[in-house]
This record gives C-alpha cells, structure tokens and sequence, in this order.
C-alpha cells in the first residue's frame, strides 16, 4: 500500500507540470543554466530564510563541492527551478596542493570543515567508488517533489554503477525513507551547529516505486 501510494504521488506531481532532471558537465551543458537556479534558490532557503551563515555573492550560494564535476539533480515546475540536490562521488577528488577535497560528509568528519562538526560519524566514511553523497537537498513546495528527486537519484546512481547513497540531512529524512519503503541507517550521531539539527544517513540504491 505505501508503494502504490508513493507511486501515486509522483505520477499526480508530473501531471501537474512538475520535472525532475540530471544535469552534468560536459553532458547536459544546454542545462547548465538550471545549476545556476537551483544555486539561487538555496541562497534564498538557506541563507535568506533560514539565516544561515553560509558563503554567497551575486544571489548565489556555493562552495568548493559546487564544481563542474559536480552531479546535480534539479526539479522544475513549468520551468521554474523548485528544488535540486547535489551528488559527489564518495572516491571523487577536488583541489590541489595540501589541501583537498573529496565529498563533504568525509572532509568534514577528517576536520578539514570548519563549519561542520567532525563527529558526523561514528567512523570516517570510506571513499568506495561503489558510494555517492547527497548533499544541499532544497525543496521549494509540496513534499512530493523531495520524493521526485530522490527518486530520479536513485535511477541514475543506479545507472552509474553506484550501490550505496550517503545523506546529509535533517533527521526527519528517515521518516521520509520509511514512507517510501527505501531502507535507512544512521551512521552517526544526531548533530548540529548554529544551523540546526543534522545526521549522516546511508541508503542502498534502489528503484523507488
């Protein structure tokens, strides 16, 4: 019964104008442009909104995991960017010199973040090529779209090759796994800063029905 609801639900959200895409460098660079929206729209949840003390200019917010080789996953109503999140492959590695990056939920359990505490985890993730991240998960509107997205992550992680999803998040994401049959474990502790609760989640990558 959860199934055919969740299924449902994403077949009334695009019926009714919603779209969910990937878009990556050098692939979909005709899309690009939607990177930029989704950048403005968590400028403004993020730092607009929720007051958090996190690095824009020029009505965007980003950082150094914010780069063409970035994966991001975008949704859009009637063209509108409504929501996205970000995916970084947990054996990717930016940078150069002494200090590099590899995704965030790592660097920032290794103390290379300052503004994230380094007890994320109960063990410092690992950088198997088999693990992606999801990381700046924004929704602007129903629930149902955060489903969308999470369900177009899955099929493409799962054309990548990819077996498991690590995720950054509020702690109501488990209720939200739950409700779509999608298995969930915590990997640390519920943490926070002086933007909220958050906790490290890892999934396996499955259909999402």
């Amino acid at each position: 019964m959860m199934m055919m609801q969740a299924k449902q639900k994403f077949s009334e959200a695009a019926q009714s104008g919603y779209h969910v895409e990937v878009v990556r460098c050098p692939s979909n660079l005709d899309r690009w442009h939607l990177v930029n929206e989704y950048l403005k729209l968590r400028k403004e949840v993020f730092v607009d909104r929720l007051e958090w003390p996190l690095f824009h200019a020029e009505e965007l917010e980003f950082e150094q995991y914010d780069s063409f080789d970035t994966v991001y996953v975008i949704a859009t109503l009637n063209g509108v960017t409504v929501g996205g999140a970000r995916l970084r492959r947990a054996n990717q590695v930016s940078g150069k010199g002494q200090l590099q990056y590899s995704y965030m939920i790592r660097d920032a359990c290794l103390g290379i973040l300052p503004g994230l505490p380094d007890n994320l985890c109960y063990e410092v993730p690992s950088m198997d090529t088999s693990m992606w991240e999801i990381t700046r998960m924004v929704v602007k509107g129903p629930r149902e779209i955060s489903r969308m997205i999470l369900a177009k992550v899955n099929e493409f992680l799962s054309e990548e090759g990819a077996e498991t999803v690590l995720f950054l998040g509020s702690p109501a994401f488990k209720r939200m796994a739950n409700s779509l049959n999608w298995p969930v474990k915590q990997l640390g502790p519920v943490t926070g800063n002086d933007d909220g609760a958050f906790q490290v989640f890892e999934c396996p990558v499955r259909k999402l029905e």
